[in-house]
């Protein structure tokens, strides 16, 4: 500064004026010495950062691009060669200098805040693509970590502008802390639930979860901070309150699919007037029966052994032990799940009778389908039921139906 100064004195027309053309001409230099340093950092630095990720097939240098994160911090270049030199320049108006200087901070504390933000979102992008990502959703801890960075650079602003030490103004919030935990509380609460829902494995992204009193029945699609987001199967999407999660109650499948079997659990009325004693016809028909041929020979010789034990008189299909057809036909409901290829082996198998009642006896199957997706589990499962509907009257059984309207028409043309 001193050498401009001198430069323009030595011309008598500047002499009076050398002092405002050195501090113009050195502003002028620093304008275009912060111009180079942004063309520097963006059209040359940057730049070639960006050709050598774009030439990576990784997703992850994509989301490094899409995030823009080298761009943001280059923005601070310029910044800091107008913060080292314009003091300098303006040091004849030192208030002017001063101001400048702390504008230049200011900008670089807000870009600098944008920088980590944009890194921020990368990183969480990033975890998203690794597995352990569905199990442990970090988005609530991110929230905080933003939330944490921009209170941080309000303060730092704050403390530049105002020409306070941070410390004191933090000491200042401190009396405000009250207001601060009811303002925040949703976050707060959010956050703690947050934890304990990764911590415990409670819920995680990719998760079908029922929640009746929130009217939920979807796919987690996201964990934040304060809420929940679900996608219900009829495509609507419903947000939770993330502490709902901890103090309410809800149904996660999560087990089901790490089972990799889902529960069919449905049961068929038989019609107790149809249920009989099986006499020799009866097995000699059954017997040709595919999946019941074995058991029938050997039921049978079981149960003649054990009549003659005892002298149980034969003529009378009452007297000792005797097959029914609706033990047969249980059997042979357990032997066509035995061998049906889509039900597991492994998980509990039960074809069991319920207690009678006035619309029959309920025969349950309990099994499990070892294809979890729901249409195809919708199609086993009415697979099976259309089998075992049809095979009933093979065993001379009636499935229950309450009287319909054709029933009373067939009654009223056969008294007639």
């Amino acid at each position: 500064m001193q050498s401009l100064e001198q430069f323009f004195a030595r011309f008598p027309a500047l002499e009076n004026i050398s002092t405002v053309l050195a501090v113009g001409t050195a502003c002028l230099g620093i304008i275009l010495l912060a111009f180079l340093a942004d063309i520097i950092a963006r059209r040359v630095i940057v730049a070639w950062i960006h050709r050598f990720l774009s030439a990576s097939d990784s997703e992850r240098d994509n989301i490094i691009l899409r995030n823009k994160v080298f761009e943001r911090l280059s923005h601070q270049a310029p910044a800091i060669v107008i913060y080292m030199l314009a003091p300098a320049a303006l040091m004849q108006w030192p208030s002017v200098g001063g101001f400048v200087a702390t504008a230049a901070l200011v900008y670089m504390v807000i870009n600098g805040v944008l920088f980590l933000d944009a890194l921020i979102n990368t990183g969480q992008e990033v975890y998203r693509t690794y597995a352990i990502s569905r199990q442990f959703p970090i988005k609530s801890f991110v929230q905080v970590a933003k939330m944490a960075i921009y209170f941080l650079a309000l303060v730092a602003v704050l403390s530049l502008v105002l020409g306070q030490s941070p410390l004191s103004l933090l000491a200042g919030f401190g009396a405000l802390t009250a207001v601060l935990m009811f303002v925040f509380k949703d976050p707060i609460l959010g956050f703690v639930s947050g934890i304990q829902l990764s911590a415990n494995r409670m819920v995680a992204v990719g998760d079908w979860i029922e929640m009746p009193s929130y009217n939920v029945d979807g796919d987690v699609m996201e964990i934040a901070l304060t809420t929940v987001k679900i996608r219900n199967f009829d495509k609507t999407i419903t947000t939770v309150p993330t502490q709902a999660l901890i103090s309410e109650s809800f149904k996660n499948w999560r087990g089901m699919t790490e089972t990799g079997g889902r529960r069919i659990k449905r049961a068929i009325n038989i019609d107790v007037s149809a249920i009989r004693f099986c006499d020799r016809e009866m097995l000699q028909r059954f017997s040709k029966i595919q999946y019941i041929s074995e058991y029938i020979a050997a039921k049978q010789t079981e149960l003649d052994a054990f009549n003659a034990e005892k002298g149980a008189d034969p003529e009378t299909l009452v007297n000792g032990r005797r097959l029914t057809n609706v033990g047969t036909f249980r059997a042979y409901i357990e032997a066509y799940l035995d061998n049906h290829p889509k039900i597991s082996k492994s998980l509990t198998f039960l074809v069991r009778q319920l207690q009678p009642t006035e619309n029959g006896l309920p025969i349950e199957i309990y099994v499990f389908s070892l294809d979890t997706n729901w249409i195809n589990y919708e199609k086993i499962q009415a697979d099976i039921f259309d089998h075992i509907l049809a095979a009933a009257p093979e065993f001379d059984l009636r499935v229950f139906q309450n009287p319909t309207g054709g029933d009373f028409r067939s009654w009223q043309q056969i008294a007639a």
